[in-house]
């Protein structure tokens, strides 16, 4: 016999739902803004999420489960590879699929080579989430709108519904229903959870109340590095940068009352000539990623940390399996 919630007398649901498309699409920023809170790193540049986090939704009537996976592409590196891999085993084992699309940009080959590899998949319902539409008029909204209905027309898809959202604006202003624009935006955040839930199956709850990610502590810790140390860099370092959480431990001789945890953590790079740019002049960047990604992590863990970071080389690991193994790929 399935649950039934107090608020609409309907069974409860709980499930898997998915976040596809190309890589910036607005996948891991509408990831946080449905959870509450900071559980996906989020960058302007393509190719940041390496790890499927799952956020958890709790809502009375259901549990959604979201699982950020990397942007589908076209490979050129065994890490390429094994993310695209990650992708695909991920959307036959959930239970809907969102496919972002941003509003600001035409539908491209990019988009069209997850929307022919989503046709294959016949069985998980699809809902066409149009992203930041808070970067476009009503005028270029609609021409996007129509574009996608037509996309799907095209290779099969049967899309069950196409919204579109400001995960930025629902983000900053939703959590606050003072002043119209807060409302709208935190309503359309809450409209892409109402459409994704009725497609779960009914079941109890899979996680605890409160719990907002499955995520290991260290890899979400790393994340946080790695996405501070992606911030302002030049072109051609983002995907030459992995972190790895060597150790996490509360200080010993604290009181109770005044606990530090020590994080101790490698910057990996893939040549030596990087170094210097992660660095920066007398250390000064390092200390910036250092200073930014510790905020993040005490308020992710609660307690306040010392963190203790190197940049080390690990010579062209994208395309070492080894390397990728001690790295966590």
């Amino acid at each position: 016999m399935s649950a039934r919630t107090p608020e609409n007398n309907g069974p409860h649901r709980a499930g898997f739902a998915c976040f596809v498309g190309r890589p910036n699409a607005g996948k891991s920023t509408l990831t946080n803004a449905l959870v509450g809170q900071k559980v996906a790193i989020t960058s302007n540049r393509p190719q940041t999420t390496r790890h499927t986090v799952r956020g958890i939704v709790h809502r009375p009537d259901a549990q959604l489960i979201l699982v950020d996976t990397p942007g589908l592409h076209k490979p050129r590196t065994l890490l390429g590879e094994r993310l695209n891999d990650v992708v695909r085993t991920t959307w036959a084992e959930v239970d809907v699929i969102g496919f972002c699309l941003p509003a600001d940009q035409k539908i491209g080959p990019g988009d069209r080579f997850i929307a022919k590899e989503l046709a294959g998949i016949k069985k998980t319902p699809k809902v066409a989430v149009v992203t930041k539409t808070d970067l476009v008029d009503s005028r270029t909204l609609a021409e996007q709108l129509i574009a996608i209905d037509r996309l799907g027309k095209e290779l099969g898809i049967e899309w069950a519904e196409i919204v579109p959202v400001s995960a930025k604006e629902g983000a900053e202003r939703g959590s606050s229903d003072k002043g119209g624009g807060g409302r709208r935006a935190g309503g359309q955040i809450q409209l892409v959870a109402d459409l994704l839930i009725p497609l779960l199956p009914e079941g109890p709850a899979l996680y605890p109340e409160g719990d907002l990610t499955d995520e290991p502590e260290q890899v979400m810790v790393a994340e946080l590095i790695r996405e501070a140390a992606l911030e302002g860099v030049r072109d051609e370092l983002p995907h030459s940068i992995a972190v790895v959480v060597e150790e996490m431990l509360p200080r010993e001789d604290r009181p109770a009352d005044k606990p530090l945890l020590d994080i101790h953590a490698n910057v990996y790079i893939e040549r030596p000539s990087q170094k210097g740019i992660i660095i920066g002049p007398k250390g000064k960047r390092l200390k910036e990623v250092g200073i930014k990604s510790r905020k993040h992590i005490e308020a992710l863990l609660g307690t306040p940390v010392y963190l203790d970071l190197h940049v080390k080389v690990a010579k062209d690991w994208q395309r070492d399996p080894k390397q990728l193994r001690k790295l966590g790929f």
